[in-house]
């Protein structure tokens, strides 16, 4: 069919009146031939490829309306399909549609309370999976190991000035023994000299002083000896004492330095920095999993629900079922349902006064083109010619 043929199919399928044709503001710039030389190739030529523009133009235009005018009346065509349905029809459509509006709130809701956590600490988490939650156990048994070392560490260097500090008490104790022995006898050689002196310079009986000398020096030599035995005795225990502190120093700190490595270890093999920091990322990922649990078993009773609806509009010969999924609330609340025809309505009318505009411009262009050819018959077959060849390179 060539275009003229189907420009006046379009025409034949108008169902309204004239007057109420879409007419926007420059409806009455038409094509007018008034200032054209009919006589003159070029502008004749120019005329009637205007012509043809146009008709080919609101062809263009009524396909595409035309679709979408369908596609609206199907949709009204679907609502009335759903309306004419037995009550226990509609009840299963409620039933469904309710379902999948109870699960996209509870997703909602999901969303809203979700902590949400950063994607690469999920994959981090998702990687050491296999390791937790002993993981996190070794590595707090390692931070709390590491502290009671330290502690240790601290007690035995505090037990360990301890000894030496009591070990350089000991040593100037004995030390001054010693000073008080060279002095003890010393004295005594004095007062004996002295006594000798005294006794051979006056005739007098000193023998009484050389006793109680003797007696002073026996006793402090006596005493100092037993102190600097008892501090030589201590002495050695507190050696002692230092050699096992020493050893046991040296066992906790190495002790101290594998726990440390270990710590590195599992710090780098967990990239945390802390226990605390992987025990929260373990906790938000096992909430993550449940989180996503949930999403997926909502995303399956929603794929289901929403199938089974499918297949039910399906059955009641709806066209277009998919397109009920983004507007349940419509088939369980009549007002929606009023709200979406009404919408539909008027979208259809002004699809229609589209179209009917479309048709009236296409008409009087080819009414245009058929009163040229009969006017000038003289040029009507280069007129055809020129027609015949903008439709071959239209087609």
């Amino acid at each position: 069919m060539g275009l003229l043929g189907k420009i006046k199919g379009l025409f034949n399928r108008r169902a309204e009146e004239a007057e109420n044709v879409y007419r926007p503001d420059w409806e009455e710039e038409r094509l007018k031939r008034d200032d054209i030389d009919m006589h003159d190739n070029t502008q004749r030529e120019h005329y009637v490829k205007a012509c043809m523009e146009q008709m080919a133009e609101a062809s263009r235009e009524l396909d595409t309306l035309g679709g979408e005018y369908n596609l609206v009346t199907s949709y009204l065509t679907d609502m009335e399909e759903i309306e004419a349905q037995s009550d226990e029809i509609k009840e299963q459509i409620r039933s469904y549609a309710s379902k999948i509006i109870e699960l996209e709130t509870s997703r909602e809701k999901l969303d809203k309370k979700r902590r949400i956590m950063k994607p690469e600490d999920y994959l981090r988490m998702e990687r050491i999976e296999q390791y937790m939650p002993e993981g996190y156990k070794r590595l707090k048994e390692a931070e709390d190991y590491q502290v009671l070392v330290k502690k240790d560490m601290g007690r035995l260097e505090g037990e360990r000035h301890a000894y030496y500090y009591r070990k350089n008490e000991l040593e100037n104790s004995m030390r001054n023994m010693k000073g008080i022995t060279f002095m003890t006898v010393g004295s005594m050689l004095f007062l004996a000299l002295m006594l000798t002196v005294i006794g051979a310079a006056w005739q007098l009986d000193v023998s009484l002083g050389y006793a109680i000398a003797v007696l002073v020096a026996a006793s402090t030599l006596a005493f100092v000896y037993v102190r600097f035995h008892e501090s030589q005795r201590e002495l050695v225990k507190v050696e002692k004492g230092i050699n096992k502190i020493v050893l046991l120093h040296n066992t906790v700190k190495i002790r101290y330095v594998n726990n440390t490595n270990l710590l590195e270890y599992l710090y780098v093999k967990y990239n945390v920095n802390s226990s605390n920091e992987l025990k929260k990322l373990w906790d938000k990922y096992l909430e993550e999993n449940i989180h996503r649990e949930q999403e997926k078993q909502m995303e399956q009773d929603m794929d289901s629900n929403e199938a089974a609806l499918i297949k039910l509009l399906r059955s009641c010969n709806i066209a277009d079922p998919n397109l009920w999924l983004h507007q349940v609330r419509a088939l369980i609340d009549s007002k929606e349902m009023v709200e979406i025809r009404h919408g539909l309505i008027i979208r259809r009318q002004k699809l229609r006064k589209q179209m009917e505009y479309n048709a009236k411009a296409a008409q009087e262009a080819q009414d245009e083109v058929k009163d040229i050819v009969a006017k000038y018959p003289e040029y009507a077959e280069r007129i055809l010619n020129l027609v015949s060849d903008y439709e071959k390179a239209l087609a």
